[in-house]
């Protein structure tokens, strides 16, 4: 069992920056792949980035692109999702997730992870 704690959420103005992070648990942690989703309000969760195994490969929505990076620190067994110049549209609980896919690629689907942390939220104020 894979445990994943998201944290960094908060409030934060339209153009600044946040990071988010996700500790995980897992005794093979280099061996998953890591993704960031969200879920905005009324709306299906949804597919914001990806970090393959070695860190060598990631992938991210159009929506995000430029914007977003996403890391991996194998050593310390963390993910972490750098915001920078977010927008309103961007306020969503996010969810960080495991995929042993990750070790062949960069899975984006949801059915693609088997290990979902609680989420964080985080609001961009205008």
């Amino acid at each position: 069992q894979v445990q994943l704690v998201e944290s960094g959420g908060g409030v934060v103005e339209a153009g600044g920056s946040l990071r988010l992070t996700c500790a995980t648990s897992a005794r093979t942690f280099s061996s998953y792949g890591l993704g960031w989703f969200r879920q905005a309000p009324g709306k299906g969760r949804e597919f914001v980035a990806v970090i393959s195994t070695s860190g060598g490969s990631t992938y991210y929505d159009d929506s995000v692109k430029g914007r977003f990076t996403i890391s991996r620190d194998n050593r310390h067994d963390v993910v972490y999702l750098q915001m920078n110049s977010p927008k309103p549209e961007d306020t969503a609980v996010y969810y960080c997730a495991a995929s042993r896919l990750g070790a062949y690629g960069t899975p984006r689907f949801r059915v693609d992870y088997e290990y979902w942390g609680q989420g964080t939220q985080v609001t961009v104020s205008s």
